[in-house]
């Protein structure tokens, strides 16, 4: 025996001793068994909604599972993953050898999904008649699909998907190995031996946001009383995905960490198919939604009024009833996160795929505030116009407030004898503690101003602005000049650099001031 035979003849010993060679083993862990959502709002939205299609914020999702691992070589799957995941930020730990490699599986099993794999592929269509009842199967090709519709080729040419008008059915070989039901990480990994591995998976991911709803309820009040209102605030988170998260530990963060701009994110492939058919008549006789889309549904009636008794035995109907503040049961818990606020929900919530939850953020009662009505003197003419007003406050403990209120929208409700009706909506930038707090309302058709030109010279414009009020109560108004006045005027002060003239207008009276603008 020569000596290069001997050695493959160890070699094929040794082989058979330590049994057949190992493959690669796959281990797939369905859904995590604890599971934190931390979401970050939109970098550079402002008071832009959240979008409802696809939220345009991300989050940080932190879950927990249990494995058993066996030894040697193993796929790992981690199924249920965020749609929005972006895997090159994933972390796992807990591993013994750790990860050698990730993978992102982005194709789903679904019709959509389906389709897409077998693209360039063969398939069966099957076809039936509807007066005979006959089936027929055909080979064909699958050229081009699935986003706006199916087209194939068969021996007859080529073909649209579902539009001849006869039931057909579509039948595939063989299940891909590479769809997956639900957003999945795979990785694979090693052991020396078989153990069950406690695991926490960690990443970023997009297809979420949330932002903080305002509702204040102004309080009644006596003339010559401080105004007070009831402060509320919502956290209202969104899931732009297709998966839910059950029973999680939901936070938010309020603030603007630095983060690096990226591409869009590549979603799942996942869905029905979107068929599409052009109709067979003549361009003039189509109409107008071609029958892709059903009509709108008719708008919801509006609920029937509230019904009761008067002294006589009549039939009295109710159509408006008081309502009071929102009354919070779970309220987040705020906490410092370095420069930034972090708001915890004390309870496990389940955060709905493609949906939005409100959980109870701020709860103020008795926040003192003024009303005052605001103006900027470019903007109005010798016309009599109506003036903005705005609630104003101090974020601080002496006002009522004193905790950072992050950005959102705010509803305010007005007293009236129909109880409180929605007087307005304005938007409230973040504010943290000690700064002044502006919320505009709307118009007041009842304080209203003009602004007139006087006279006029080659260096000098002469302007008399009046300022009316119906009320039967005095009103504070502030109205901006331009920066280029001359002279000092009695009533005429700088506010934040900018020449304001602030004046209470008693009730059912007027007042003017006199000014002069230099020409440059």
């Amino acid at each position: 025996m020569t000596v290069s035979r001997f050695f493959a003849f160890l070699a094929l010993l040794l082989a058979l001793q330590a049994g057949p060679l190992a493959a690669q083993q796959l281990v797939v862990s369905d859904q995590p068994e604890n599971i934190s959502i931390t979401i970050y709002r939109a970098p550079g939205r402002g008071d832009r909604p959240i979008d409802a299609n696809w939220p345009q914020g991300y989050a940080l999702i932190t879950e927990s599972r249990t494995i058993s691992l066996p030894a040697g070589d193993a796929m790992v799957r981690f199924e249920g993953v965020s749609e929005g995941m972006f895997p090159e930020s994933a972390i796992v730990t807990g591993l013994p050898n750790g990860v050698q490699e990730k993978n992102r599986d982005a194709r789903l099993l679904s019709q959509q999904g389906l389709v897409d794999a077998y693209l360039k592929r063969e398939v069966s269509i099957t076809r039936t008649n509807k007066a005979t009842g006959m089936s027929r199967t055909q080979n064909v090709f699958i050229t081009a699909g699935p986003d706006g519709g199916v087209i194939f080729e068969s021996d007859e040419g080529f073909e649209a998907l579902r539009c001849t008008g006869l039931p057909e059915r579509m039948t595939f070989a063989k299940l891909p190995a590479d769809l997956s039901a639900k957003p999945t990480l795979s990785i694979l990994t090693t052991s020396k031996r078989a153990v069950t591995a406690q695991l926490t998976l960690t990443y970023l991911a997009s297809g979420f946001d949330w932002q903080a709803n305002y509702v204040a309820t102004v309080k009644e009040s006596e003339a010559g009383e401080q105004t007070k209102l009831d402060l509320f605030a919502w956290l209202t988170v969104a899931n732009g995905g297709n998966q839910s998260f059950d029973n999680a530990n939901l936070m938010a963060i309020a603030g603007e960490p630095n983060r690096e701009g990226r591409g869009d994110q590549l979603r799942p492939t996942g869905g029905a198919l979107q068929i599409r058919c052009w109709p067979m008549q003549r361009t003039h006789e189509v109409p107008y939604n071609m029958g892709y889309y059903p009509p709108p549904p008719p708008p919801p009636a509006p609920p029937p009024p509230m019904a009761m008794m008067d002294e006589a035995g009549e039939m009295i109907a109710v159509t408006a009833q008081r309502m009071a503040s929102p009354v919070a049961a779970v309220v987040a818990e705020q906490e410092d996160l370095g420069d930034l606020k972090l708001y915890r929900v004390p309870e496990r919530v389940t955060v709905n795929a493609k949906g939005q939850k409100q959980v109870a953020m701020i709860v103020q009662p008795d926040v003192s505030y003024d009303r005052i009505y605001v103006a900027n003197a470019r903007d109005y003419s010798e016309d009599s116009a109506p003036i903005s007003y705005i609630l104003r406050s101090k974020n601080d403990r002496q006002s009522g407030l004193g905790v950072p209120l992050p950005a959102g929208k705010v509803a305010v409700f007005e007293n009236s004898t129909f109880g409180p009706l929605l007087a307005g909506e304005g938007d409230l930038p973040d504010r943290a503690i000690d700064n002044e707090v502006e919320v505009v309302v709307g118009q007041s058709s009842d304080v209203r101003l003009s602004v007139t030109q006087v006279r006029r010279t080659k260096s000098r414009q002469y302007w008399r602005a009046k300022i009316s009020n119906t009320r039967d109560h005095p009103v504070t108004v502030e109205m901006e000049l331009p920066d280029e006045i001359s002279g000092r005027v009695k009533g005429i002060s700088k506010i934040d650099g900018v020449p304001t003239w602030r004046v209470t207008v008693p009730g059912n009276d007027e007042a003017k001031v006199d000014y002069t603008i230099k020409l440059r």
